[in-house]
């Protein structure tokens, strides 16, 4: 099982940005699929970007496509979130989530076995 540990969530107003990073260790880091979930209070958690260990393959939900970017530094065992042109609807706690072999299904409606304890995103307008 591999565990995952999130850092970089803060505070901002629209349009800022912020870069979320999330160490992985355990497990070896082979054919994943790495990612970022989030969720704002009452509403469900939902799938924003993936990316495959593999062949770093990557996918967006439309609401971020265009302003968020997903990456990995293989060697550090380290996947990033960069969050541009952030808004209001974008505040939420988010996590980083990993599920063994490659990414099906769309983002949004991804559902990883395993996922970190959360950074928190405050845009305020």
């Amino acid at each position: 099982q591999v565990q995952l540990v999130e850092s970089g969530g803060g505070s901002v107003q629209a349009g800022g940005s912020l870069r979320l990073s999330c160490a992985a260790s355990g497990s070896t880091y082979r054919n994943y699929c790495m990612g970022w979930l989030r969720q704002a209070p009452g509403k469900e958690r939902e799938g924003v970007a993936r990316i495959s260990t593999f062949n770093g393959g990557t996918d967006y939900a439309d609401s971020v496509k265009g302003r968020f970017t997903i990456s990995q530094d293989n060697a550090k065992k380290t996947l990033y979130l960069e969050m541009n042109s952030l808004k209001p609807e974008d505040t939420a706690m988010y996590y980083c989530a990993a599920a063994l072999g490659f990414c099906t299904g769309t983002t949004p409606l991804w559902a990883p076995n395993s996922r970190g304890q959360g950074t928190q995103v405050t845009v305020s307008s």
